[in-house]
């Protein structure tokens, strides 16, 4: 299916150079002189490489269209994740990369939704947010404000993230699997 390359979003999966590619950031760019362009940073669906390419605003590209499915994340084999279909509890391998710097978030039995190209692995969603415990919290300073301070601290699961003041190693957060941002304290 053809569409502008300014509807470009990231996630999408588009043909370019008789290849697949998977859309991990766009950013529509309008220089002070001459017209808008679009800059889109993909990655190769067959060989992982990464590149960044620029269209103008007005051209086309080929859009490939996605079937979503619904899995459970199972375990980790190798280089792949082992997912099972929770209808027909079929198990599916898909490679770990798909998951680049989110990989981290993945939990034991988390429902997951991938992304299939003609029957090919694309890309995998983790859940919105995640509940993790804080293992390591930098001492509060005196003098800051907690309206506007945060402190780093680490995840259980090894990634740094910022955090109140109040919040304590031990505690247990939520943060966002898409950028390992604080949202709140776990409840309960």
């Amino acid at each position: 299916m053809k569409q502008q390359a300014n509807l470009i979003r990231a996630g999408q999966v588009i043909e370019h150079d008789g290849n697949r590619w998977t859309v991990l950031k766009q950013q529509i760019i309008t220089p002070g002189k001459g017209g808008a362009f679009i800059q889109v940073e993909m990655r190769n669906l067959k060989t992982g490489n990464k590149t960044n390419e620029r269209w103008r605003t007005a051209d086309t590209v080929e859009r490939l269209m996605t079937d979503n499915r619904d899995y459970t994340y199972s375990y980790t084999d190798g280089d792949n994740l082992v997912l099972m279909d929770g209808e027909t509890f079929e198990q599916f391998l898909v490679p770990a990369d798909l998951l680049g710097d989110q990989l981290p978030f993945l939990q034991d039995n988390m429902p997951v939704v991938v992304d299939l190209v003609e029957g090919d692995p694309v890309g995998i969603h983790l859940p919105a947010t995640v509940t993790l415990e804080i293992v390591e919290a930098d001492p509060v300073v005196k003098g800051q404000t907690a309206s506007s301070s945060y402190k780093p601290a680490k995840l259980a699961n090894g990634v740094k993230t910022m955090v109140p003041p109040f919040v304590e190693a031990g505690e247990r957060v939520v943060v966002r699997t898409e950028d390992a941002s604080y949202v709140e304290r776990a409840k309960g």
